[in-house]
């Protein structure tokens, strides 16, 4: 366990979060870079998963995106890249470029164990239950703040680019782990120590036919003076209606605390997705979660986000 609070710049509050609100524009260069290769993309096709970034002339974008690594790494650990030129595109073209931009970062790993590197998010009427192996993000119920594959080996950063907004809801919300952590050590230090100990998670089907359905990992692993978490409140909840073995005090009070904690207006930030916009957070150290949603009735308006994650490190196939 870490001596003391977390200095890191990924400790942050509402108030002293990010500049600007963490929103990186695109400029008029790096939107011409763009419209070029899309022209390049259209006439010269390859599937999306063979795109690399080192074989497109994109300067400007390599460094804007520099600049975005390096928060994600050494800063507040999220960005918000605004002005993504989508309009008159293809939707396999807009896909293209999104995983060329994002790539920037690092490698693009499946977000299932059947694969799928591209991740679609939208609602498909069902509900999420322990076991069911449906994820929130293919509902319209809201989410409590989370990283995502955290039964699992969590990627290094979550991006997700933004086609349709909902009708109504669906706000986005991001929040520090690590202002948690100190909010932990100041508040509840009694319940540090269990967090360092293993949950059960539910994992949600995204496993080999027959393997085990229930995962354990502890919520907080020292990480550069900083924590690096896997928590996820309903994966949590259903690990441990699924093993059989119930929640004891300590558990539950800990889970409890740490949302209560997120949940405070004055730690996190929120924000409503606008088309083209791009989020990218780092998900060892931020939690994100979107709010529950009203959906437009007609199929072409509704809300409809893409989502990529980056491992740094381990294979790209699901289990890394």
């Amino acid at each position: 366990m870490l001596d003391g609070p977390i200095s890191h710049a990924s400790a942050w509050t509402a108030e002293t979060a990010i500049a600007g609100d963490g929103v990186v524009s695109l400029d008029e260069t790096c939107r011409d870079e763009l419209a070029r290769t899309a022209a390049h993309l259209d006439a010269n096709p390859l599937p999306l998963e063979l795109l690399r970034p080192d074989e497109v002339e994109m300067p400007a974008c390599r460094g804007l995106m520099a600049g975005v690594l390096e928060t994600l790494t050494a800063g507040a650990g999220f960005a918000l890249i605004d002005g993504m030129p989508i309009d008159g595109l293809a939707p396999e073209t807009v896909r293209k470029l999104y995983w060329l931009l994002i790539s920037t970062l690092g490698p693009p790993v499946a977000q299932k164990w059947d694969g799928t590197m591209v991740y679609e998010v939208t609602d498909t009427g069902l509900t999420e239950r322990a076991g069911n192996g449906v994820r929130s993000s293919k509902t319209s119920q809201g989410q409590y703040y989370h990283t995502d594959n955290s039964f699992n080996l969590p990627p290094d950063f979550v991006a997700l680019m933004c086609l349709r907004p909902a009708k109504s809801g669906g706000r986005s919300g991001i929040v520090s782990f690590q202002t948690a952590y100190n909010r932990l050590l100041d508040e509840a230090p009694e319940l540090i120590g269990r967090y360092y100990r293993p949950f059960w998670f539910d994992r949600q089907h995204e496993h080999a036919p027959g393997d085990e359905r229930l995962s354990r990992s502890p919520v907080f692993e020292d990480a550069d003076g900083a924590v690096h978490v896997r928590f996820s409140r309903r994966l949590i909840e259903y690990g441990y209606e699924l093993s059989g073995e119930p929640m004891d005090a300590e558990t539950r009070a800990a889970v409890t605390k740490l949302c209560e904690i997120m949940e405070r207006p004055e730690l996190n930030r929120s924000f409503d997705f606008r088309p083209g916009q791009i989020q990218v957070l780092n998900n060892r150290r931020l939690g994100h979660r979107r709010t529950a949603f009203e959906d437009w009735p007609e199929p072409d308006r509704r809300r409809h986000l893409l989502r990529l994650w980056v491992r740094r490190e381990g294979g790209r196939n699901y289990l890394g």
